[in-house]
């Protein structure tokens, strides 16, 4: 097999040069070069490993990029990337500087669409077809619909207008029976069924009146490209149903789907994970999950809700423990928030557990379902802040700016996960209207979990260290960071610190305290500045009419790119070395 010669095929053209048969040949090729690649860093294996016949026959079969691929959920899409100019960037892959770990249209004219959350292909591609039509422009449209996307809501909503169409769009529904964690719900069990059943033709896609065909091996490329071949030859609304196996060609990740997911650094013959660092520090997630099936056991109107998170937010043990108590709805955010909402106007205590990133996608039923009725919905944030290799999809940088606008909502960042503890059992005892926990992704201060809960003295902040110049304001764990960047500091007792824990509402009291003792103020928060902490620090002071000079420090007007979370805080200036001369240069200021 001349190998050398599979090297050198970079993009779609080259490889329409193959012969069919050696195809399946070069797949193979692509799936050992993937696990190498993954095995040193970090990203998304076990989707790219299910994907990779099907990548290969869509780019063989189609004329792309002029017949339109778009790939939803985007972390399928590796081998999409390496046959699209950017296999020999591949090592690239999610670092600073590098290639995305999801379609983007800044990186490539095949990444037709930025698809770094689930369910907006169908839409995208639908918007694509129509205008293709109002130009009369003859293409295939075609989305990718894997990892559980299909159960999203946008997508059942571009599927019902999808079958009012003629649009020429293709629907290749990748099913693999998994998100991250597997698949849940009635459209699922459905899809099993079919599965099942191979002669019965499903009546949900015809009664939308959207042509189906399936199941065929996602990994039979024999197979694919003859259905390929037929589906071009047709037009109008259709769905080819793929049947796939995540971590296809690693034993390990076939067998350890939800792990393999992205599971870190591993060896690339074995599929062994390699050993972490020793950290005996218990992540946040898992502090969250632990803390709330501790308070269940002995509270019964404690619900956790999760929208196809429960590994990622350290619900599992939860969910098997507690499976009345625990639900994870699918990806379904907006259903969640409103699911949560009903909850509570019946007198249970709904805690929706959900990432920072992703609860954006449900911001009208925060304002509509919960805020404007005062129910008391718990929302724990997840991910808040820089998350570092996913990159500006899935930072956490926005929940304070677009919550906090919001009548009625409370929001609160504690600094460590004994607080958080804490505020999670104060807010089951009862509250009156809604509540947002945010906290960060990674490692806490705690080596083991205990529950000797305290009751929190609600909307206090708090004084850290004390100072005679400069006050210094916090939210969240970034509290750490003002500590080792004291040590760095000229004259440390210049600067005093305050943790504000809560964002609203603020803690009044010692704001005025703060602003009638210091001769400056300095606000940090690894968020957005616009409509962040600063900015509500910014309005208290202006409504009272104080004039000390006010720095706010965090992200400015930008999405942030991906790469380690380390050095993407060094580029935001939240890294403890720039946070000190920054204090330092302050002082400095105000004393010359």
């Amino acid at each position: 097999m001349d190998i050398e010669r599979f090297k050198r095929i970079q993009t779609p053209k080259e490889l329409r040069k193959l012969s069919p048969d050696l195809l399946k040949y070069f797949s193979d090729e692509l799936r050992k070069e993937i696990i190498k690649t993954l095995s040193t860093g970090e990203g998304h294996l076990g989707s790219s490993l299910g994907a990779v016949e099907l990548s290969v026959a869509l780019h063989y079969c189609f004329d792309t990029p002029f017949d339109v691929l778009i790939w939803d959920v985007g972390h399928q899409a590796y081998v999409h990337k390496m046959l699209t100019g950017r296999r020999s960037s591949f090592k690239s892959l999610r670092k600073k500087n590098g290639i995305s770990g999801f379609p983007k249209r800044e990186e490539s004219e095949y990444d037709t669409f930025g698809t770094g959350h689930a369910g907006t292909a169908i839409s995208a591609v639908l918007g694509m077809a129509i205008s293709a039509k109002l130009q009369n422009k003859k293409r295939h449209h075609i989305a990718i619909v894997g990892d559980a996307s299909i159960v999203n809501g946008m997508s059942f909503e571009a599927l019902n207008h999808l079958g009012t169409t003629k649009a020429n769009v293709l629907i290749i529904l990748n099913d693999n029976s998994m998100g991250i964690d597997p698949s849940v719900g009635a459209l699922k069990n459905y899809l099993t069924n079919i599965k099942k059943e191979n002669s019965k033709v499903p009546d949900f896609f015809q009664s939308l009146n959207i042509k189906y065909e399936g199941p065929i091996d996602g990994h039979n490329l024999e197979s694919l490209i003859s259905s390929f071949q037929r589906q071009k030859k047709k037009s109008g609304p259709r769905i080819l149903h793929v049947v796939t196996t995540k971590g296809k060609g690693l034993l390990s990740a076939e067998k350890e789907k939800v792990i393999y997911h992205a599971p870190g650094k591993f060896d690339p013959v074995t599929g062994k994970l390699n050993p972490s660092p020793e950290n005996k520090k218990i992540k946040f997630q898992n502090i969250l999950g632990e803390t709330l099936l501790n308070l269940a056991k002995k509270n019964k109107k404690i619900i956790a809700i999760t929208p196809a998170m429960p590994t990622g937010s350290g619900l599992v043990n939860m969910m098997n423990k507690l499976p009345n108590q625990c639900i994870d709805v699918g990806i379904a955010e907006q259903h969640a928030v409103t699911l949560s909402a009903g909850m509570a106007t019946q007198g249970m205590i709904p805690f929706c557990v959900i990432y920072s990133t992703f609860l954006q996608r449900a911001y009208d039923q925060i304002i509509h379902d919960v805020a404007l009725q005062k129910l008391p919905v718990i929302f724990c944030i997840d991910r808040a802040g820089i998350v570092g290799h996913d990159g500006p999809t899935h930072h956490g940088v926005f929940d304070i700016a677009y919550l906090r606008g919001i009548p009625n909502i409370q929001i609160v960042a504690p600094r460590n996960a004994k607080i958080l503890q804490n505020l999670i059992y104060t807010v089951q005892l009862g509250i009156k209207s809604p509540l947002a926990i945010r906290y960060p992704r990674g490692f806490s201060e705690l080596n083991e979990i205990s529950f000797d809960f305290k009751k929190i003295k609600w909307g206090q902040g708090k004084q850290l260290k004390e100072g005679d110049t400069i006050a210094i304001l916090t939210i969240g764990t970034l509290a750490e960071k003002i500590d080792l960047a004291m040590l760095k500091v000229e004259n440390s007792k210049a600067f005093a610190h305050f943790d504000l824990c809560f964002i609203k509402p603020l803690d009044e009291l010692l704001l005025h305290k703060i602003f009638k003792t210091y001769k400056a103020v300095i606000i940090f928060e690894e968020g957005i500045k616009k409509g962040g902490v600063g900015s509500a620090v910014l309005e208290f002071a202006a409504q009272h009419a104080y004039s000390i000079p006010i720095n706010t420090e965090g992200i400015d007007d930008r999405f942030v790119s991906h790469g380690k979370t380390f050095d993407l805080l060094n580029e935001i200036g939240l890294d403890v070395e720039t946070i000190s001369n920054k204090l330092n240069l302050l002082l400095n200021k105000l004393s010359g």
